[in-house]
């Protein structure tokens, strides 16, 4: 079976508290954007898992779509062999969910291919023990996600039509680094409130991670300033970056960026 798991970006992302398990409490607005990976999982003699595209660093048991298909054989212990083909393009550790699609995907193929007959809210589990992004994935919608970012609300977002250009400077921002200088704090004005009103979006639509991150790297803070001269809307970095996007009433030009950055561009 072959399927196509998609980036994501983030409208708004607000670290509202610590929790007492270390985690964060966020607050944010996730939508899926027509930029893909490849994956094909067919039957096979033995479980194997080849790559192909970007390269995937770490081991590669620490995959989320090996992952997956180890929590489901506990709960379903005779689950037949599978080969596993990613072709990754999807940029890692670039705030746009790339592996957490993965996962998804798998989890959603895995149930189809071996007859499982699971609900979407049963996947979200097997999800949200993958990472908080994962859940998001197994409907793909958009949502507002709470929590760590494992509970999900629908909520109508319409950005058909708009285009969005994407652009990573090939800088890889860990997690401790994005909330390292960040204070948890609740949001001027409510995420709703602000996604209804698109005239508001440039002032009020906040992600709280840039204050930390463009601090520490000043030259994603000019690729946001670039998509505004460039005429966005709407400009922000995705999660915790450092994938910067613009939205645009019109398609932009794509701009003369150094030849290591990774830029996209598509109409929604």
């Amino acid at each position: 079976m072959l399927s196509f798991p998609n980036a994501k970006i983030n409208l708004g992302l607000y670290v509202t508290s610590k929790r007492k398990d270390g985690y964060h409490e966020i607050e944010t607005c996730m939508v899926p954007i027509p930029l893909f990976d490849a994956l094909e999982i067919i039957p096979g003699k033995k479980t194997e898992f080849t790559t192909t595209g970007l390269s995937i660093p770490g081991k590669e048991g620490d995959n989320l779509i090996l992952k997956g298909l180890k929590l489901m054989r506990k709960d379903f212990n005779e689950l037949p062999h599978v080969h596993v083909h990613l072709h990754k393009n999807i940029p890692m550790g670039a705030g746009l969910g790339g592996g957490s699609a993965d996962g998804a995907f798998a989890l959603n193929t895995f149930n189809t291919l071996f007859d499982l007959h699971l609900e979407s809210w049963f996947l979200e589990d097997y999800a949200a023990q993958l990472g908080s992004d994962c859940p998001f994935f197994i409907e793909n919608t958009p949502k507002i996600a709470t929590g760590r970012g494992e509970i999900l609300e629908p909520i109508e977002i319409d950005l058909k039509g708009k285009w969005i250009l994407l652009i990573n400077p090939n800088i890889h921002i860990g997690t401790k680094e994005a909330y390292q200088g960040l204070t948890p704090k609740k949001p001027a004005k409510p995420l709703k409130e602000v996604l209804g009103n698109t005239s508001l979006w440039k002032d009020d639509l906040v992600n709280d991670f840039e204050t930390s991150v463009f601090a520490q790297h000043p030259q994603i803070q000019e690729i946001k300033d670039s998509l505004y001269e460039e005429g966005a809307y709407y400009a922000s970095m995705s999660g915790s970056g450092a994938t910067v996007y613009g939205l645009f009433d019109k398609e932009p030009t794509v701009g003369d960026w150094p030849e290591e950055y990774f830029t996209f561009k598509a109409q929604l």
